[in-house]
């Protein structure tokens, strides 16, 4: 269970990290301008949001048809796909994280507006509707079938390493003002390898039903990312 349950909520998790969107941008423009106890802020948004989101999605996929869900799996795979190969281009443009604005202007801020304001980014952002209702919400609905602890373990894998991750990026960017190009690289690679070996489990494995054709996709994906990491680091190990 913890192979199709929790370690796929975390990787889920990861990836919700590790991609630079708008919430990663405001968490960082907000830690380099006003520190990171205001950084920190940010990360509670999605516990404020999330609630209603997960609630709503959840009740829709349990009053539709098996065959509907299958359907949900296969969108949720080609989804993280999409997601994955713009992280791809990402990777290949040099990305970094940092924030849009790189004036330091440490200051206060009242610590309501920076909530609200995050917490509006993501009511009004599709990402956590369209994550919960092709992604996520199926992964919880199927821990969910298997008992409510199992249910509280995905919740506990994915907001664990989601959270935790962006904690460790308000750190990080509270010390460094940027996360430079190397480390961003290592990141997309690590992430682009866990989206597409997700998608593959919900295509190949739960809609499909070829698990063999997952597991040799699955260590393919892992020697591919090795492989990558490994090259890339020996690149940088011979330039320094």
């Amino acid at each position: 269970m913890f192979s199709s349950i929790v370690l796929p909520a975390i990787s889920l998790g990861l990836s919700a990290t590790s991609i630079p969107g708008p919430l990663q941008a405001y968490l960082l423009n907000i830690t380099l301008n006003y520190g990171w106890r205001r950084g920190l802020l940010v990360i509670f948004s999605p516990l404020i949001t999330d609630g209603p989101i997960i609630f709503l999605t959840v009740f829709v996929l349990q009053q539709v048809p098996e065959w509907a869900i299958q359907l949900i799996r296969f969108g949720g795979g080609f989804l993280l796909l999409w997601i994955a190969w713009g992280a791809w281009q990402q990777l290949q443009s040099g990305a970094k994280f940092t924030a849009s604005d790189t004036t330091v202007v440490k200051g206060t801020i009242s610590p309501l507006k920076v909530l609200g304001t995050a917490s509006a980014m993501n009511v009004f952002s599709p990402g956590p509707y369209l994550f919960w209702s092709t992604v996520t919400g199926p992964l919880l609905l199927e821990a969910l079938e298997i008992s409510l602890w199992w249910g509280l373990a995905m919740l506990v894998g994915f907001y664990g390493t989601f959270l935790g991750g962006m904690a460790v990026l308000v750190i990080l960017f509270n010390r460094l003002g940027t996360i430079g190009a190397d480390v961003t690289r290592y990141i997309l690679v690590i992430t682009i390898g866990l989206l597409t070996w997700f998608a593959s489990q919900l295509i190949i494995a739960d809609a499909l039903n070829l698990v063999w054709v997952y597991q040799l996709i699955s260590i393919a994906i892992l020697a591919i990312v090795v492989w990558y990491l490994g090259m890339s680091w020996w690149k940088n190990r011979n330039h320094v």
